[in-house]
């Protein structure tokens, strides 16, 4: 069982690239981070493996079956059956509670009745957020509603959940804590693939990468590390 990326390429029009022949393969129980300057693929790499962008070469498959390449239609559906997403904003509907978010999330799949009740209270119990399950977005703190987003992306089970700058907006006591609970879900098996600019991030991860450029390179944890917090060259 495994998401993999074997000679992924992505180049836009001007020249810019969002990724350069990437190979990698992502397993349950994986915390995967992303690490590097804006505009140097953190986030193509991750759309592309979460089948939300198109890649000019190479394949992205799933336990040996390529999912790159599939009509919009078939990606869509491996999107909804497989794959989770959390961004740098929750995105909550802003008139329905944290547990209305979740469940809207479980109905566009098909998923209702006690099937998507047992569904959302298991989610938001897994992040913690049972005792706010009641509570509209802007009643909750911006950690709480990243935490919500995390349930709704995790309520249908997925196998793999991506995470685009998920503490770009937070301070860094409740970044701390959503990094926590995305190793907790990673340490539970559903593999996390994340992109962060976040330092603390690589406290969490179990495999850090840095990319430049589209190139996917694994530095030190040393040097990784002096990039991050002093911007030293890697």
């Amino acid at each position: 069982m495994s998401l993999e990326l074997s000679g992924v390429t992505k180049h836009y029009p001007g020249g810019a690239v969002g990724a350069e022949n990437v190979s990698l393969t992502v397993e349950p129980g994986d915390f995967v981070g992303f690490f590097g300057p804006s505009g140097s693929g953190k986030t193509s790499l991750l759309q592309i493996a979460g089948l939300l962008m198109d890649l000019d070469s190479g394949t992205v498959s799933i336990d040996g079956a390529q999912v790159s390449g599939l009509s919009e239609s078939d990606a869509a559906d491996v999107r909804r059956h497989q794959l989770g997403f959390v961004f740098q904003t929750s995105s909550l509907l802003p008139l329905l509670s944290a547990a209305e978010n979740v469940d809207v999330a479980l109905r566009l799949l098909g998923i209702g009745g006690s099937a998507a009740r047992d569904a959302v209270a298991a989610a938001l119990r897994a992040v913690d957020m049972t005792d706010r399950s009641r509570h509209r977005p802007d009643e909750l703190s911006g950690g709480e509603q990243q935490r919500a987003a995390i349930a709704r992306a995790l309520a249908h089970e997925p196998r793999y959940l991506f995470a685009d700058e998920p503490t770009g907006e937070l301070d860094t006591a409740t970044g701390a804590s959503v990094l926590a609970l995305l190793a907790r879900i990673a340490s539970q098996g559903t593999a996390v693939v994340m992109a962060s600019h976040d330092p603390a991030a690589i406290n969490y991860v179990s495999r850090a990468y840095f990319i430049r450029d589209g190139v996917l390179e694994q530095p030190s944890e040393s040097a990784l590390r002096a990039w991050l917090v002093e911007g030293a060259e890697i």
